[in-house]
């Protein structure tokens, strides 16, 4: 068994030789463990499964009955290109905590919607969750209470800010997020702007500037900004996040 499931998580590698170097086991020590020929020492089989990030029931266990798939992320194609430097971004760069959006609606052109998401850590990865708008959800006329409604996403380090890419049930509804500190404000205000895979559309827009405020205040404010949320007016937007989506001017 576990000559089975270690030649399927070498699968994806191009070489078993690079392999064994990366890992710092021998060649042929390790073929014997591929042919089901002999088994690694403890201190050698928590090497293989940290390397690997599975348990020691890898031994005894067939490899598709445990959760060890890595996700497409982490899969090793892209492991080093996109799934580690998720688990560089830090509390200090961008906060855990609850944000209140603006964006100009992508559909409605003379509205903006005003959304509330919550940012957090679980096992050295940044997420976001929250939810569509009642308000926008009938508008469209979309069930309120649709599982629908809920999106999330995974946050991503950039060299000037952050990155997110976000979607509702079964990729629906998705979009790529992208922003930038404002300096002097201490991580609470964020710039940036939203993207939506669509086809061109003269009555649409595909991407939209957005502002990001970071909530940090008790929940029962908290609670009173998520009453707030769906198409509003621009002019009822606080002013910074007014003059910061700049609505007068072209996106460019």
């Amino acid at each position: 068994m576990f000559g089975r499931n270690l030649r399927a998580l070498c699968a994806p590698y191009r070489s078993v030789s690079d392999l064994c170097r990366q890992l710092g086991i021998n060649r042929t020590q390790f073929n014997r463990y591929l042919s089901g020929e002999s088994f690694p020492r403890p201190d050698v089989l928590h090497l293989i499964c940290q390397f690997f990030d599975v348990d020691a029931r890898i031994l005894l266990e067939p490899l598709e009955q445990l959760d060890t798939r890595p996700g497409v992320l982490n899969h090793p194609f892209l492991a080093g290109n996109i799934g580690s430097g998720m688990q560089t971004l830090s509390e200090e760069v961008f906060p855990s905590g609850f944000y209140r959006f603006s964006r100009r609606s992508f559909i409605e052109n003379d509205l903006v919607i005003v959304g509330l998401v919550y940012v957090f850590r679980d096992n050295q990865y940044t997420f976001l969750r929250g939810y569509e708008p009642r308000q926008a959800m009938s508008t469209h006329g979309l069930p309120t209470n649709s599982p629908l409604r809920e999106f999330r996403g995974y946050i991503s380090p950039q060299v000037d800010g952050v990155s997110f890419n976000v979607a509702h049930r079964h990729n629906m509804a998705a979009t790529f997020n992208y922003l930038g500190r404002v300096a002097p404000f201490n991580n609470r205000f964020w710039v940036g702007y939203a993207a939506r895979p669509t086809r061109e559309n003269l009555r649409g827009r595909r991407v939209a500037r957005m502002v990001y405020e970071h909530i940090d205040a008790p929940l029962q404010k908290v609670v009173a900004l998520a009453r707030q949320t769906g198409y509003v007016n621009p002019n009822a937007l606080p002013e910074f996040h007014h003059r910061h989506l700049m609505l007068d001017a072209p996106f460019i």
